[in-house]
């Protein structure tokens, strides 16, 4: 079978960031299947790669997380529009996989089926387009009703839709209910990640020997709105929890505004990193005890499946998240990491403090969350689902 994969963001492994599409696409390669992928990058010239049995188109396109609306929009339309005129010229495909976001790729698509007759299947992979409405990114009603209607046309001539948590999927089949809907959240890299003990030598390296390190890594944007963990931070700091550091490795719009704010609190314990390829961020997570996951306290935002919260389970880390919905029943129910409430940090320290206290409550708690990420989130379990679900 041969699939046209469509997602304008695609990374490799050793690029860091996201990189749900290269999981997917490499499970279908190897159940024998053939993968064009067609993706964007920052050059100036269209290439293409072969890596790990996936042809990848890289078109030149310009994006950066810190492009405001309307050269994130342009930016949008252009893959749209690139990402047809190419895959109308690929040949014999069976399928086509089209990945948001951005919702605007599910477009391409649609003029797939049209034209070439092939069928597709859609990924939600965020609540499109109520989470830039209801977060303010989109305020003009003329096109907050063309943006509703959009993803009402694209749900409906999808054959089959993937999606990334159980609340996008509750949603999506209020609006078409007899729709084939596969719940895949992102994966746990059980292979690449796996729990190992604190390496004393490298935690001199970077400064927190005998400390408990806490560490965030991901986007530095505003639906993240890490200013919460700097003031958990600063609380920390005053009221004596010198036993406790904070790791924020990540780029992203809000990235000198955050140094700027933990430089104005003086906060001696935060430490700012770049974002980290995956090697990289496997030689820190070394040195970490617990993983954050950090979004704006938002409804809108309890609808995401976060890679950060996957990467931390399969390294069998303390998972502390400030966002509720189903990544806090994930959490509580398997004693794999906790919910604090973002806006009082005084709540962070105090569900904390039994993990400070007892090492035999930490460790039980890092194996389940490693037992979590085995047992539900493997690519070997969730790859496996996409392939029967597209070839079944």
């Amino acid at each position: 079978m041969k699939i046209i994969y469509l997602h304008q963001y695609f990374r490799k492994p050793e690029e860091g960031g996201a990189v749900r599409s290269y999981y997917l696409a490499k499970a279908l390669v190897e159940q024998g299947h053939t993968v064009e992928l067609i993706t964007t990058h920052n050059q100036k010239k269209h290439q293409v790669v072969d890596y790990e049995g996936i042809r990848v188109h890289y078109l030149p396109i310009y994006y950066d997380n810190s492009l405001g609306f309307v050269g994130r929009a342009w930016a949008f339309m252009r893959y749209f529009w690139q990402s047809f005129g190419l895959a109308r010229r690929l040949k014999d495909a069976d399928w086509v996989y089209a990945a948001s976001v951005p919702m605007t790729v599910g477009i391409t698509a649609i003029l797939l089926k049209k034209i070439k007759k092939t069928p597709f299947c859609f990924e939600v992979g965020d609540l499109w387009p109520q989470a830039p409405i209801e977060l303010g990114f989109v305020r003009n009603y003329f096109l907050k009703k063309i943006l509703y209607a959009l993803a009402r046309i694209i749900y409906r001539e999808a054959e089959k839709i993937v999606v990334v948590s159980p609340s996008i999927a509750q949603a999506v089949a209020q609006i078409v209910p007899n729709k084939p809907i596969l719940l895949i959240p992102n994966i746990a890299d059980t292979d690449f990640f796996h729990p190992s003990p604190k390496n004393h030598e490298l935690a001199r390296h970077y400064g927190v020997e005998n400390q408990f390190v806490v560490a965030y890594f991901g986007a530095l944007a505003y639906a993240n709105h890490l200013e919460y963990l700097l003031d958990i931070a600063d609380y920390g700091q005053k009221n004596g929890y010198s036993q406790v550091h904070f790791f924020i490795a990540g780029a992203g719009a809000k990235a000198a505004g955050l140094a700027q704010k933990a430089q104005d609190l003086g906060l001696k314990n935060v430490t700012f990193f770049p974002l980290l390829d995956k090697p990289a961020l496997l030689e820190m997570l070394q040195v970490v005890d617990a993983s954050y996951v950090s979004f704006l306290k938002h409804p809108i935002l309890e609808t995401c499946s976060p890679n950060k919260f996957f990467d931390g389970l399969a390294s069998g880390k303390l998972v502390i998240s400030n966002v509720k919905g189903w990544l806090q029943d994930l959490l509580e129910q398997n004693q794999a990491g906790f919910y604090a409430n973002p806006e009082d940090p005084q709540t962070f320290w105090t569900q904390l403090q039994p993990f400070l206290n007892e090492p035999e409550l930490l460790k039980n708690y890092q194996t389940n969350a490693r037992q979590l990420a085995e047992n539900q989130f493997s690519l070997k379990i969730l790859g496996k689902k996409v392939v029967d679900f597209l070839t079944k």
